[in-house]
């Protein structure tokens, strides 16, 4: 099953073998729940400077271009092209750019940052949503991977095997939080929940540390709900809660078990339950609503924003409430909606309802995950990126920010973290907004949000953690790098056909 119809999918192409292979994407990339808006005019302008620089800095460098784009300097130039498009915002240079050597020196210094990337997915083998699959026997077809052509394609061969490479051996990442997502169809789930775990066992035994956590994804409404939190809590020992309160995202037009997280009868059993386990995170979907999916879910929409996290967590400060995408509400619609809406009134929907939640209601236990509202907007509207990361901060506190990439469906998450490692807020919107810059690439604010933040909701000692390393997964990434791996480029979804 999917989301979008056959008449939808005919205006799309598969993002591996139809987008540019760029280190940051010049383009939107959706999965099969929303469709990717055309590419902008300013991304077409960051494609073609970026193609420009990087034939010559390549040619220099006795390099193929996509050799190139695997190279620190090659992630460097995309940042110089999206600075000349869209103004300064990323601390990169085109001396970097053009010098290995520096390019090198800058990622080797910071590739033993510690990173917490909280929000990361991948999908079962027998998966319904079979627009991944027939991306991939595309990809045996046209030649690009001749192992894949002739034979039978699966999600397991490219998700699992795909997410380890790209999670850990193709950026910095050190520990990653593998997420899920529900559905009414119980075939249609993104991984069963004893996949979840059972990868959380691998993956930890395979590296011989604690490289990977876990949520236990719940279904308020539905029948037997509470009894499998019980069981969860005895069996799977999860690492926090992770819930949808639309219901079914991927059918929405099922989604029968839609709700609100102050719901005192449905819920607070709940809270009281994962209070006394000491699973005390409650990570909650919300957002990825434009008006587009407003208009096709009309129904849905009351249990999109966040206007029900306040009383919650105000009700149960024992718990903390980490509100993934923190609530951004345009990813699926137009980028320059976003950017128009911050530009005319200084706000977000429902970023900013969440930034706000603090004051208004006395809390401290509400956190802003940043998955996917930072990957569409630094790439398409980077100087809202800088905005929404300020009010973030701003609303929240500096330690109240974690990070989140929504990998692997926009690829390695290595250019994300470039992205944040190199955002600075505008001084204009730092003046007028009272931002405080997000600093140095390592500082305290950017560390804590890559790490330092979740290290303290789930019980890491970030000391403890490095002294571990290196572990085998360590080991394995050295020797990976040693022999000539490097990042793919490739993004895993749909891209608008702009033929």
């Amino acid at each position: 099953m999917k989301f979008l119809t056959d008449e939808q999918l005919a205006e799309l192409l598969p993002a591996e073998i139809a987008s540019f292979a760029s280190p940051v994407p010049t383009q939107i990339v959706s999965s099969d729940e929303y469709l990717p808006v055309p590419q902008t005019e300013k991304q077409r302008q960051v494609e073609a400077r970026l193609k420009e620089m990087s034939d010559g800095l390549a040619r220099r460098q006795g390099l193929s271009r996509r050799r190139f784009f695997e190279t620190a300097a090659g992630m460097t130039a995309s940042f110089v092209a999206l600075n000349e498009v869209f103004g300064h915002l990323f601390d990169a240079s085109p001396a970097e750019a053009a010098t290995p050597e520096m390019a090198n020196g800058r990622a080797n210094a910071l590739s033993g940052q510690f990173i917490i990337d909280g929000h990361t997915h991948f999908l079962r083998d027998d998966t319904r949503l079979l627009g991944f699959v027939k991306m991939r026997a595309a990809v045996g077809r046209t030649g690009w991977n001749k192992e894949l052509s002739g034979k039978e394609q699966t999600i397991d061969d490219l998700k699992y095997g795909n997410y380890i490479k790209e999670i850990y051996m193709d950026s910095d990442t050190k520990v990653a939080l593998l997420s899920n997502s529900p559905s009414d169809v119980p075939q249609d789930w993104f991984i069963p929940q004893a996949q979840v775990f059972a990868t959380r066992e691998k993956v930890n035994k395979e590296a011989g540390s604690r490289r990977m956590m876990a949520h236990f994804t719940i279904t308020p409404g539905q029948p037997g709900w509470l009894e499998q939190i019980d069981q969860a809590i005895e069996i799977y020992k999860p690492d926090s809660w992770k819930g949808y309160t639309v219901g079914d995202n991927t059918h929405k037009e099922l989604a029968h078990w839609p709700w609100h997280a102050d719901d005192e009868k449905l819920m607070y059993p709940f809270y009281d339950k994962a209070a006394k386990s000491g699973i005390k995170n409650v990570c909650i979907h919300k957002g990825l609503f434009a008006p587009g999916v407003e208009k096709q879910f009309p129904r849905l929409r009351p249990y999109a924003d966040v206007s029900d996290i306040g009383k919650a967590a105000k009700d149960w400060p024992q718990l903390n409430f980490i509100i993934y995408h923190s609530a951004y509400r345009w990813v699926g619609g137009n980028p320059a909606d976003g950017m128009a809406e911050f530009d005319q009134t200084g706000r977000s929907s429902w970023t900013s309802d969440l930034a706000e939640i603090p004051e208004k209601y006395g809390v401290t236990n509400v956190y802003g995950d940043v998955g996917q509202l930072f990957a569409w907007t630094a790439v398409a509207e980077p100087r809202l990126a800088a905005a929404l990361m300020g009010m973030l901060i701003k609303g929240l506190g500096p330690d109240h920010v974690v990070w989140g990439t929504d990998a692997v469906w926009t690829g390695a998450p290595q250019w994300q973290i470039e992205g944040l490692r190199r955002l600075e807020i505008p001084e204009d919107m730092q003046k007028k907004y009272g931002f405080k810059p997000l600093g140095s690439a390592d500082g305290p604010l950017k560390s804590g949000i890559f790490a330092g933040n979740t290290a303290r909701l789930y019980n890491f000692n970030p000391q403890h953690a490095e002294r571990a390393l290196p572990d085998r997964f360590a080991e394995l990434k050295a020797d990976y790098l040693k022999n000539g791996g490097a990042r793919s480029n490739l993004r895993y979804g749909y891209i608008r056909n702009s033929g």
